[in-house]
């Protein structure tokens, strides 16, 4: 679903849940930065690691 798709949705949870992906998912990068441990994202519909360190430049 799209963005706009999703901000016409009939259903508030579904609504509320492109909010609740980006919160999650700065979470899980704080967490990273705070443990040392790398993130997985899909990157040009490949999967790749990002290191702690390039998260803490914002670079990522």
């Amino acid at each position: 679903m799209t963005r706009q798709e999703l901000s016409k949705a009939r259903n508030p949870d579904l609504r509320a849940s492109l909010v609740a992906i980006v919160r999650a998912a700065t979470m899980a990068r704080q967490i990273a930065m705070q443990t040392n441990t790398a993130i997985v994202v899909v990157k040009d519909g490949k999967l790749t690691r990002i290191p702690a360190e390039l998260l803490r430049t914002d670079v990522a």
